[in-house]
């Protein structure tokens, strides 16, 4: 990776200044987490100069919070204040959205989830295949009798939910890892996997149990949800533009802005 400086106009950002914003800039990588931080400090630096060029200053504002907000902040604050403006969601654009998302705006699905937990390593090949192994046993007692399910769980599973015979209540997507979610929401109500599930916690026994299928919400309980997440769209896009317009006045070198997200200037 080759470390620049970066340049609005005359104007410098330094190599040095960069390398420690990009600390703030998690990212898979030292280069994403140094075009990140390069292209913060350049639409900052944009901002700063249009807020000089109009003359706005921001003096008195404040965090939501209550804080005061540094010079530079607040004249950032003051001039996207004046200068991007976007109208509010009104009751039939949002009525409109909610025709058009019906899945959106449901209860999630629940499911009552029992498992049994053989732990092992996925890293150790060896100790995974054995513990897929006794979980398949504990598969075919299961099928043979359905009713020790509680006992097994208590005296064979690695989860503290053995303390209530594996029990882990009711299950809605996103609560569990990825194969154990996908496995227990893809099974028939009160019904045993009939396969052992890998996850990075070691090998599951799962059972589900009765099933809540999500409900629609209706419009009047999403609506002020739906306005903000539409006019936080219009705001981004319209930032995004704005955006666009002053690095087309610039000469900005050093970084491509590309297509610039909200996120570089809050």
């Amino acid at each position: 990776m080759i470390e620049e400086p970066v340049f609005i106009g005359e104007r410098e950002i330094s190599v040095a200044a960069i390398a420690a914003e990009a600390q703030h800039h998690p990212a898979p990588s030292a280069e994403a987490a140094w075009t990140a931080a390069a292209r913060a400090l350049a639409v900052r630096q944009l901002l700063l100069d249009e807020a000089e060029r109009l003359e706005i200053a921001g003096e008195g504002l404040t965090d939501a919070e209550g804080r005061q907000l540094a010079d530079e902040d607040a004249r950032i604050e003051a001039l996207l204040a004046r200068e991007v403006q976007t109208p509010q969601a009104d009751e039939e654009t949002c009525r409109r959205f909610f025709a058009m998302h019906p899945d959106r705006f449901r209860t999630p699905p629940l499911v009552e989830a029992a498992h049994i937990l053989i732990a092992a390593d996925p890293a150790d090949d060896l100790a995974m295949g054995l513990a897929t192994g006794d979980a398949r046993t504990l598969i075919r007692q299961l099928q043979a009798d359905p009713s020790r399910f509680s006992e097994l769980a208590r005296s064979k599973s690695a989860c503290p939910s053995r303390e209530q015979g594996g029990n882990l209540g009711q299950v809605q997507p996103g609560q569990m890892v990825k194969p154990f979610e996908e496995a227990l929401f893809a099974m028939e109500p009160e019904s045993l996997c009939p396969n052992p599930v890998r996850t990075r916690f070691g090998v599951h026994v799962i059972r589900a149990g009765r099933r809540a299928d999500g409900r629609a919400l209706p419009f009047e309980a999403v609506h002020q949800a739906i306005a903000d997440y539409l006019e936080e769209a219009s705001y981004r896009r319209a930032l995004s533009q704005y955006i666009a317009i002053l690095a087309g006045r610039a000469d900005v070198r050093g970084v491509d802005l590309g297509v610039v997200d909200g996120q570089l200037v809050q």
